[in-house]
């Protein structure tokens, strides 16, 4: 022990102690006191232990004052949305998945061991802010084979995940798919009497509508149990297809090898999905029935909401007026005058547009010719085999539609729209009327100051179409 003289006195005290762990090496302590006239006796402070050997990551600091964090929201997972989906939550169960948008980002959420493709849809929808509930998918997808098929909604995701490769780059994609369950709604669309001829009873015929109720008669075909059906792209260069509308079989209880795969080949897409579908149902059968019902019966998004007939409630809540009498407005009850109204409104609704676009006094710039760009429904200039790929992968269901540039014609543009299975396209030509530029699609009859208009029109009035435009084909971005 050393003694300082002054005013204050400092005291330093040093012990060993032999044997291990508990040796105090270094152990000291300081403490001041007053003069030693003032003070009888000299008080000692007691020394802090500090044992030779720390148990790794047990370090405690607790004899220290806490230090505040300056940026809690870096570092706090309750507060950092950043953290949150990288985190595993608390239940040790869930597993890490990864699900790619159409744009090639990417989204990983955690899902539990049971999570169907239905429940990992509704799951994604909310994380990824989407506007509508309806016609979500999960779309397995193989780049290098070229295969990609629809998960059905009962399907576990963990469980398809567990029959990929661990070298292949086979992916999970967010998509669209409003054809999902269309067969249930248009047999005869899917399933025409010659395609079920050869496979009707001895003593009567089938019908399309009771081919979905009992699919047995395709158990001559194949035995689906252990097996999955894909759309084949690219199958000309991939495979030596002599068409481009390829379906293939492959088993689903093992990683992929391309001697495994059994390549169909369609005459024409609308073929290919009366194959594919009748494969889907002979494999799941009821479950699909199930499947739709749990789809009709789910909750709808106020934005996205729709009613049995596929209207939605606005639509619904409209009904058709003749306001030509002097008594006032009178509700249309007969169907074909209603018809005869709506027609006759469109043709005044031209008159009104035409003439609105030529009053002297209309701003140009208001409305700029470029407004499609912006929209959900324009894809730029893709190719028509693109075009019809698009909308053949998000169900080929009546008023799927997209508008592209054409590749053939300078400064028009093609309208893409399906129709009984088919993708049909149209022409939309640039004109001149009074110095004023319009887009028309039969031969200037019908004018649009731009696409915008010209899709808002047949959402509500055919024209020259066969059908209204319903569903417009989207890219999904996650």
């Amino acid at each position: 022990m050393m003694e300082v003289a002054g005013p204050w006195m400092e005291v330093f005290e040093r012990k060993e102690k032999s044997g291990g762990a508990e040796a105090l090496l270094g152990s000291s302590a300081r403490t001041a006191s007053p003069p030693p006239a003032d003070s009888p006796s000299i008080r000692r402070s007691q020394p802090i232990l500090i044992t030779s050997h720390r148990a790794k990551g047990l370090e405690s600091f607790s004899s220290f004052p806490s230090i505040p964090n300056p940026f809690p929201e870096l570092c706090s997972p309750s507060k950092s949305p950043v953290l949150v989906g990288s985190l595993p939550p608390q239940s040790s169960d869930k597993h890490l998945i990864k699900v790619y948008g159409e744009d090639s980002h990417s989204r990983s959420v955690w899902v539990s061991p049971g999570a169907t493709a239905r429940e990992v849809c509704h799951l994604l929808v909310q994380t990824a802010h989407c506007s509508d509930h309806e016609n979500w998918a999960l779309l397995e997808l193989h780049p290098t084979l070229g295969l990609e098929r629809c998960l059905e909604d009962h399907e576990v995701v963990l469980e398809v995940r567990g029959t990929w490769s661990l070298k292949g780059d086979t992916r999970l994609v967010f998509c669209k798919n409003y054809a999902k369950y269309e067969f249930f709604r248009k047999p005869m669309l899917f399933f025409p009497e010659s395609m079920i001829s050869d496979s009707a009873d001895v003593s009567r015929g089938m019908t399309s509508s009771e081919l979905i109720q009992e699919p047995r008669h395709l158990q001559y075909v194949a035995d689906l149990d252990d097996l999955n059906v894909y759309a084949v792209v690219n199958g000309r260069k991939l495979y030596g297809a002599p068409a481009e509308f390829s379906f293939c079989i492959k088993p689903s209880r093992k990683p992929v090898r391309s001697q495994d795969l059994k390549i169909l080949c369609a005459e024409n897409e609308q073929t290919r999905t009366c194959w594919t579908s009748a494969f889907r149902l002979f494999k799941h059968g009821k479950q699909l029935q199930c499947n739709y019902q749990l789809s009709k019966s789910a909750p709808r998004s106020p934005e996205g909401s729709r009613l049995a007939d596929g209207k939605s409630k606005s639509e619904a809540s409209l009904v058709a007026m003749d306001f030509s009498g002097k008594a006032g407005g009178r509700v249309i009850q007969n169907p074909t005058e209603a018809q005869s109204a709506e027609r006759e409104e469109g043709q005044a609704w031209r008159r009104r547009e035409a003439l609105r676009c030529s009053l002297p006094n209309l701003n140009s710039a208001a409305r700029p010719s470029s407004i499609h760009k912006s929209q959900p429904w324009f894809h730029g200039g893709v190719s028509r085999k693109e075009a019809q790929r698009l909308i053949e992968k998000q169900g080929l269901v009546d008023g799927m539609f997209l508008i592209r540039e054409s590749q053939q014609h300078a400064q028009c543009f093609v309208l893409s729209l399906c129709f009984k299975l088919k993708t049909k396209h149209y022409l939309v030509i640039p004109c001149e009327e009074g110095g004023r530029k319009y887009f028309t699609m039969d031969d200037g009859l019908t004018l649009f100051i731009d696409l915008l208009q010209l899709v808002e029109f047949h959402q509500i009035n055919k024209g020259i179409l066969p059908v209204c435009l319903k569903h417009p084909c989207v890219c999904v971005a996650l």
